[in-house]
This record gives structure tokens, sequence and C-alpha cells, in this order.
């Protein structure tokens, strides 16, 4: 009779290259992802860390609370004296709220600056009592550890121009080693789908075991949304990403242009309580709104000079997905436009909130513990992947002298 022999099935040609490209892209840039994933895991709870340590800073007192608050120009000018920066105040962020503080801020940047600390020229935020004038705390955003880690997280700490690319580039491959991921864990038959879900370590006693279901099964549970998570994060980095939205959502690949509006009273000399007309103007229009920002400098972010004054108003707190663009005029304070969240289209709407949804803000307390969560896991992998790697070459390595 006989013997029937077992032969091994024969691994696909989808699973070999998967298992080559998982290999060879993990060893490439494991340390970023690595370092990436760190910085954006322990950023998740930022505003509840910050919260919780400036909240002296952050409420006025109860006394005050009630009273007319002073002019932001006599705000402004307070504050400008008892700093002595040798740059203007950017903006100040007004929130409905009247128990809690105004806050100003210096931002400048270099873009000559190869680096973070030299394209950042000042961040500055200053709390301050809107209602007696008191500077309440000064904090140096350009040293905080939160805003540190933003700036890892984004580009090493390199120009913000092409750091974003330093790690884009690394981020694109680790997509690539999610996806290949998923295809290696995937089970052949129904007897290995039972082991791949779950952690059975009874009979197991070597570490290497352990590291290897701690890398195929965490990876697996983390993969979904940590693919969501790496999608959000590109999106900043690369145009042809943010085009793909705009042509998914609105079937354009440019999101719409503002139109410039002329100012009807540039013949005009400017109204000194121009800031406190445009304030006054956006509480009545957006009461139930979180709080609002209003530049000051007349420039924009990238340095350009503002034809009006442009109002940002966030209708949550910690939230940039729900936001609301007011447009006054410089020079008498006459309200030019108003366009509210819900008049924007849907490419607009999700160019708003895809920095909540990277962040895990968008869906809440929960969804910052699971993005926590996955961002730990993230962590792990390059970790416990070059543990089994280097436990196969020791191995390897064993084989041969024998």
């Amino acid at each position: 009779m006989k013997k029937k022999h077992h032969h091994k099935k024969k691994v696909s040609s989808t699973k070999k290259w998967s298992a080559k490209l998982h290999l060879w892209f993990g060893l490439s840039v494991g340390l970023i992802i690595f370092i990436v994933s760190l910085s954006g895991t322990l950023y998740v709870f930022k505003d509840e860390v910050q919260n919780s340590l400036r909240k002296e800073a952050i409420y006025v007192q109860k006394e005050n609370i009630g009273s007319k608050p002073l002019s932001i120009e006599i705000l402004r000018e307070k504050v400008s004296l008892e700093l002595n920066e040798k740059f203007p105040l950017s903006s100040v962020e007004i929130p409905l709220d009247q128990a809690k503080s105004y806050k100003f801020l210096y931002y400048e940047k270099d873009k000559k600056g190869w680096n973070y600390f030299d394209e950042v020229l000042i961040n500055k935020l200053v709390y301050v009592n809107q209602y007696t004038g008191e500077i309440l705390s000064v904090y140096n955003e350009k040293y905080d550890f939160f805003t540190l880690l933003k700036y890892i997280h984004w580009g090493l700490l390199l120009n913000s121009d092409w750091g974003k690319y330093v790690v884009g580039i690394p981020v694109v491959l680790f997509i690539i080693m999610l996806i290949t991921g998923i295809v290696l864990w995937w089970p052949q038959n129904k007897k290995m789908r039972k082991g791949r879900f779950s952690f059975d370590w009874k009979n197991v006693k070597t570490w290497k075991r352990k590291n290897y279901d701690l890398h195929n099964i965490l990876g697996f549970y983390a993969s979904f949304i940590a693919l969501l998570m790496s999608v959000t994060g590109i999106y900043f980095a690369y145009p042809w990403v943010k085009n793909t939205f705009n042509v998914a959502l609105s079937g354009s690949t440019e999101l719409p242009k503002e139109k410039e509006i002329k100012s009807p009273d540039s013949l005009l000399a400017k109204n000194n309580a121009i800031f406190d007309l445009t304030a006054s103007e956006t509480r009545k229009r957006y009461a139930t709104s979180s709080s609002f920002r209003i530049p000051l400098n007349g420039k924009t972010k990238k340095g350009k000079e503002l034809k009006n004054i442009p109002i940002s108003v966030y209708g949550q707190d910690g939230r940039f997905s729900e936001r609301n663009q007011l447009v006054f005029d410089k020079y008498s304070g006459k309200l030019l436009a108003n366009k509210p969240h819900q008049q924007l289209n849907n490419a607009e709407k999700y160019a708003n909130a895809n920095y909540d949804i990277h962040t895990g803000s968008y869906f809440g307390l929960f969804g910052k513990i699971i993005w926590f969560i996955t961002g730990l896991i993230c962590t792990s992998l390059p970790v416990t992947g070059f543990l089994v790697w280097l436990g196969k070459q020791k191995k390897k390595g064993i084989k041969n002298v024998q």
C-alpha cells in the first residue's frame, strides 16, 4: 500500500510579494513610523491635558463675569506694551462663554529656516482677562511639549514645506504595509482562522511566538483605523490626495475659491473700534458657537496682506469641523460676506473636518480613546516586526552553522 504524501500548499504569488514588500518597507521606514506614531499618539489628548493644567488662565474670576469687556484695541495695546515683543500680535480668539478669557497670539514664521526652531520665530499665547485687562498667563508655545510633538509628527522638526514629505513618503509606504499586512494575515482556511482573532498562549512558552502574535493580531485589529489615520495624514501633505477627495465628494479637483471682495469703504478713515464692531456682529449671528478668531496684524498665515477682515467661527470647543466664515470691511467694519457651515459643499466640509478625523476628536472622547489605542499599536508594530525579522535571521544563522 502506497503512503500518502502530504504536500504543503503552495503560497500564492500575492502573499509572496506582500511578504517581500511588507519586509522591505518595514526595515526601510520602521524607525520613522515609530517616531511619527508615538508623537501622534501622545498628542491625541492635548486639549484635555492643557485644559486641566491651564485652568486658572482659561477662566476669569467669577466677580468679573457679566461686566462689559474692554475694547479689543485697548486689550491689544496692553498686551503689546507689557510683553514688548518685536513682532505684532497675530490674532485674538474670543470665547462665547463669558467665564473664559481671551487668547491673544503672537505667531511669525521665516520660510527660509531649514528646521522648526529657525522657521518659527515666535509662537506665544497670552491669556487675558477681558474685563480688567490683566494678563493671566503667557505660554511660549514654540517650546511647548505638545507643539513639539505636533511638529515632530508633521515633519520631524524640519522646515514645514518639505519636512511633510520626509514624513509623507514613509506614511505612504506604511499604507502599503498595512494592506500587505492584511493580505498576509488573511487565513487560507477555516482551521487557520481560529488562531488569527485572539491570543491563545496556554501552551506557548517562547517569547518569539508571543511577539509574533502581538504583531499579527494587534496589527490586524488596528489596521483599519490606522489606514484612516494615515490617509487623513497624507491629505495635508499631498495635493493629489486632497484633489481625489474633492472629486469624490464634489466632482471638482479644487475647492471653491473665495471671491475677493473689494472694500466699498476704502476711502473712509479706519474706524478705531473696528474689531469690536466685528466681534459684536459675530456674537449676534453665532451666539451658540464656541469661539471665533479675529486676525489683528492684517496678514494671512502665509504673510500676505488681507484685503478685509476674515473671521473664523468654531462651532464646538476643540473641534474644527464645524466652521463658519464671516468677512468684514477692514475700514468700516461692515459685514461683506457670511458663509455658514451648512452652505459649504461636501468637499469644503470634509476639508474642515479632516484634522478632527485624523486626531479622533471628530468622534468625541470615545473616538480619541480608540485613536490613542490604535496609535499605541502602530507604535509597537515596527518594534515587534523588527523582532520577528531578527528572530528569523538568528534561526537562519544557526541552520547555516549546522
